[in-house]
This record gives structure tokens, C-alpha cells and sequence, in this order.
């Protein structure tokens, strides 16, 4: 059995991996679902770490990290916290020593890119839901419970000094619309030197098709789990 820490992204309540933690379950695995300070403004993205290693017991085995979207930069900083294993993106931001997470969207060209995208795709950039939920059930959505999002952990630079030295997949979202297909793998290239793996579904895969998702971070993680 395999641990996978699920970090979340920005203003995100862990209930939006409820399905994928029953997939892992179906297959023999655990799936805990963090949750972070995200509304308290006095929270840093060292208190994000932490937050991800008071949710697991020293005494399991070495878990693997799963951060999605923002949660790169939490996920990334949390691995040395909880002796992980292996490191998976979902379609996540990722950190650059000495850079700002406030800076990453300009860093890495995303607004232009998602910009870009929605002219080709037909949609509007700036409709969260067309963006953000794609190829998600109107129930579904629905039922989500969003929370605000603190300024403060975008403030300064991202605090470790490389990133993890651990085994490190990245899973591409296929028909995400907010950090689109072949804009992450540039940035993929360009951050982390790998080929990335592709699963189906929109930003939030987790809720369209998590039987997809837990397919490939068991893949991901069968070496290393």
C-alpha cells in the first residue's frame, strides 16, 4: 500500500479530491486528503509545509507527495518534512528557487498562454467556470466548496534552496484550460528537465476523471511506493 499526500491547490478545501481518494482506496491504496491554512493571512508557505506534515503519522511508510496547481510550491517544500518517497505534479506551478510564487504567472508567460488558448478553443478566458471546471458535472461543481485564498505565501521567494531530490513525475491535464497542454510542457522542460505524463480531463481532473488520475499516480509511484 502506498500513502499519497494530496496537497491542494489555491482556495481549495480538500473535499475536491473526495473521488480520487476513493479510487486509491479501490485499488489498495490511501489518499489523504491535506488541508491547508489557505484563508489565514499569517500563514507562509513554511506553514503550508507544515500543515502537510502534521496530517501524517511519522510511523507510516514514506509517503508520496501529490500537489496540485498552487499546491506545487507547498508540495515541493513539504517532501523533506515527511521523508517522501516521490514527488508528483498534477498540473501544478512549479517552484523556482529565489523566485516569488507571485511572479511565476509572468515567469513562465501564463497569461498570454491561457489567452491564447481560449481564442483557439472558443471560450472565454475570463469564466472561471469554463476555465477552471471543465468537463466537469454541473452537479459537481455545484457541490464544491471554495475558500479564499491569503496574498501572503506569493510574497516572498519560494524558501528552499533546489527542489527536491527525490524521484519527480509530472502529470499533464489533456484538456486543462488553465495551464494548457502545451504550455505546461514547456514549462515542464524548462523546470524540471522530464517528459511529463498525460491523463484526461480539464484543471480539475481529480473530479472528472479520477479512476484516469489514480491509474497514473499508482503508476508514478509503483517504483517508489
Amino acid at each position: 500500500m502506498t500513502t499519497f499526500l494530496l496537497v491542494p491547490g489555491g482556495g481549495s478545501d480538500p473535499s475536491y479530491w473526495r473521488f480520487l481518494v476513493a479510487e486509491l482506496a479501490h485499488r489498495g491504496h490511501r489518499g489523504i486528503a491535506v488541508d491547508l491554512p489557505c484563508e489565514d493571512d499569517s500563514a507562509d508557505l513554511n506553514d503550508y509545509a507544515d500543515a502537510v506534515a502534521s496530517q501524517h503519522h511519522s510511523d507510516d511508510p514514506r509517503p508520496v507527495v501529490v500537489a496540485h496547481s498552487f499546491g506545487g510550491f507547498t508540495g515541493a517544500l513539504a517532501c523533506s518534512r515527511v521523508n517522501a518517497s516521490a514527488l508528483i505534479y498534477v498540473s501544478a506551478m512549479l517552484p523556482r528557487p529565489g523566485e516569488r510564487p507571485g511572479d511565476w504567472w509572468s515567469a513562465t508567460g501564463c497569461d498570454d498562454a491561457q489567452r491564447a488558448a481560449a481564442a483557439v478553443g472558443g471560450y472565454d478566458p475570463d469564466d472561471m467556470d469554463a476555465v477552471f471546471y471543465n468537463g466537469v458535472d454541473a452537479a459537481v461543481i455545484a457541490e464544491q466548496v471554495e475558500r479564499a485564498q491569503s496574498d501572503t505565501p506569493s510574497l516572498k521567494p519560494w524558501p528552499a534552496a533546489a527542489l527536491p531530490q527525490l524521484p519527480t513525475s509530472f502529470v499533464l491535464f489533456r484538456d486543462d484550460r488553465f495551464f494548457p497542454e502545451e504550455f505546461m510542457r514547456g514549462v515542464v522542460a524548462d523546470r524540471l528537465g522530464i517528459e511529463p505524463m498525460t491523463t484526461p480531463g480539464g484543471h480539475m481532473a481529480m473530479l472528472s476523471h479520477p479512476a484516469e488520475l489514480a491509474d497514473r499516480l499508482v503508476a508514478a509511484a509503483a517504483p517508489h511506493g
